[in-house]
């Protein structure tokens, strides 16, 4: 069974955003960008809320006509277009670059994407996130954890979990990817 794989830029004290919706204080260096890139070969769908969509088809499509674009975006890009894309939205009509939308029963979806054969499904997007957190289909928790405290914004988790630690790799920049697999509830 494929696995749902929530993989996201978090500050030590544990926020995506800052307070004012940005997430500009997380930008991976080289070295974690090219790891991510290689990350994707786990993966053959995204999974994606409406909002981190239209940010990324606003961006990702045009990266590769852009001369001022690096070689590791160009290949993000390559990768992102090639990528199946799953949106969730109840709003939105239209979604391009190899996507389809999902507006209602989520979780007979995700159930029904977990048993089709294939790689994993990665997850990104902290609205679709804290869903699918309650729906309790996401299997894997890949925390980039920066070096970096915002003191206030979204935070990564609204609900108490228990987590096991998988893997824990610290990359040059002091970013810190914490890998955690969902543990056995605390009772």
């Amino acid at each position: 069974m494929r696995k749902v794989i929530y993989s996201q830029m978090v500050s030590v004290d544990g926020f995506i955003e800052d307070s004012n919706g940005s997430i500009d204080w997380s930008k991976p260096d080289e070295e974690v960008f090219q790891h991510i890139i290689n990350q994707e070969k786990s993966f053959d769908t995204h999974l994606y809320g409406r909002k981190t969509y239209e940010n990324m088809a606003s961006h990702w499509p045009y990266v590769r006509a852009n001369p001022d674009s690096t070689s590791l975006d160009k290949n993000w890009a390559r990768i992102w277009l090639d990528k199946k894309k799953i949106v969730f939205s109840k709003t939105l009509d239209k979604a391009e670059w190899n996507s389809k939308i999902v507006k209602d029963n989520i979780k007979e979806e995700m159930v029904k994407e977990k048993a089709l054969p294939g790689k994993n499904l990665s997850l990104g997007g902290a609205t679709i996130a804290q869903t699918l957190m309650g729906l309790d289909v996401i299997d894997e928790y890949w925390l980039y954890v920066h070096p970096v405290t915002l003191g206030c914004g979204k935070p990564m988790f609204q609900q108490h979990m228990t987590l096991q630690l998988s893997e824990a790799r610290s990359f040059r920049s002091g970013i810190v990817l914490l890998r955690y697999q969902r543990g056995a509830e605390i009772r």
